[in-house]
């Protein structure tokens, strides 16, 4: 495996796993949730733009590869807090629900498809700046 692919994916693993950590810190505050979880999108959000940046600046990768790269991170991030609700799930009832198994599927769908999108958006508006940059 060459250095370029393994930087991109121990980024997309690292990232995912930081969604998951988000997701699962951010929820245990029981008192002003809204605070919480304004506080999860804007460290998500954070986390996100610096996914961007870093696929773009420091890999140089084309829009729609570092978009894939992205979701692909989200997704991660997604299913590992599928499988932890899932297993919090089954430490409270005797059996596994049918719809934690529709969550291993349907999250990351969910949660990885407007994350492509808008990567594949921020990842051609900084190609533009940096060819209209260059072209000065």
């Amino acid at each position: 495996m060459n250095a370029s692919r393994q930087a991109w994916l121990r980024a997309a693993l690292l990232v995912g796993v930081v969604y998951f950590v988000v997701g699962k810190v951010f929820a245990l505050p029981a008192n002003d949730l809204r605070w919480w979880r304004l506080s999860a999108w804007i460290v998500s959000g954070g986390a996100y733009a610096a996914h961007i940046a870093y696929e773009h600046y420091r890999l140089g990768s084309s829009p729609r590869v570092s978009a894939s790269h992205i979701a692909l991170a989200v997704a991660i991030g997604a299913i590992l807090l599928a499988v932890a609700g899932m297993l919090h799930s089954l430490s409270t009832a005797s059996a596994i629900r049918p719809t934690w198994l529709l969550a291993l599927v349907v999250w990351p769908a969910v949660t990885a498809i407007p994350a492509f999108l808008g990567a594949l958006v921020a990842g051609a508006v900084l190609a533009r700046l940096q060819r209209s940059a260059d072209a000065r």
